[in-house]
């Protein structure tokens, strides 16, 4: 595959493009610290033996993204797959604190990724299709006290990956929605880790089957699925009785 993946250099994201670049993907990074760009490049370059191209990209500055998925196609010579990794955290009594901190998550993790995801979408369907594989998360599928605002993003985000699967497959496009449960990564560091956890490292290769053979939804660690099915299905009652 050809790959642009934009969120590599840590969590998540590092964990899959070391595994695409293991077994031989060409890769284009885009992030927006390019100190730890140029680290993950050389890295991925080491597992993989192919040049691992980068560009800077902010999802807080939506002008630079055309500019940065037009340098993966001409370092890539055209891509196929486009992976979004990239979000922002905070517990939500930081967020109700903080005004002008959710104003930034909601905007990022909602309005900003859309617009990524938009630029990313219209080069694939022009070049006859692909797969865009984004990571919302199990916080957008219901309410809870805990994620509300962090969890309303989510929930936007993961309805407009469904709208693009039901409007585009047809036309090539696989959309593949990641919904992750804890996972430890540095987005979570400082926070108490629940039953059914997941490492980065072992939750990889699940996500890259779900994109080779585009699952419109994947549920990561796979016991979340479960544990989702039964939290959507709790009578409104008893959800404002827990604390999950």
């Amino acid at each position: 595959m050809k790959v642009v993946i934009l969120g590599a250099t840590r969590g998540m994201g590092r964990a899959l493009a070391r595994k695409m670049a293991a077994r031989g993907d060409r890769l284009f990074l885009l992030g927006r610290d390019r100190n730890a760009l140029d680290r993950s490049a050389q890295d991925l370059k080491a597992l993989g033996g192919a040049e691992v191209g980068t560009s800077h990209c902010d999802l807080e500055q939506p002008d630079g993204f055309a500019a940065a998925l037009a340098a993966a196609e001409t370092a890539l010579g055209g891509f196929d797959t486009v992976v979004v990794t990239a979000a922002l955290f905070a517990p939500q009594d930081e967020l109700e604190r903080d005004h002008l901190l959710s104003r930034r998550l909601l905007d990022v993790n909602f309005t900003r990724t859309i617009e990524f995801c938009e630029e990313a979408r219209r080069r694939l369907t022009g070049g006859g299709g692909g797969t865009l594989c984004v990571f919302s998360s199990v916080a957008g599928e219901r309410g809870r006290k805990p994620v509300v605002l962090y969890g309303a993003a989510k929930a936007g985000l993961s309805h407009y990956l469904e709208g693009l699967d039901h409007k585009f497959r047809s036309m090539g496009l696989k959309t593949v929605c990641v919904k992750p449960g804890f996972v430890k990564t540095d987005m979570t560091a400082g926070l108490d880790r629940p039953p059914f956890s997941g490492e980065p490292e072992k939750i990889a290769p699940r996500v890259l089957r779900a994109i080779d053979r585009g699952r419109p939804v994947v549920y990561v660690p796979p016991p979340w699925r479960w544990i989702m099915l039964v939290i959507r299905n709790l009578p409104r009652a008893i959800m404002r009785k827990v604390g999950f």
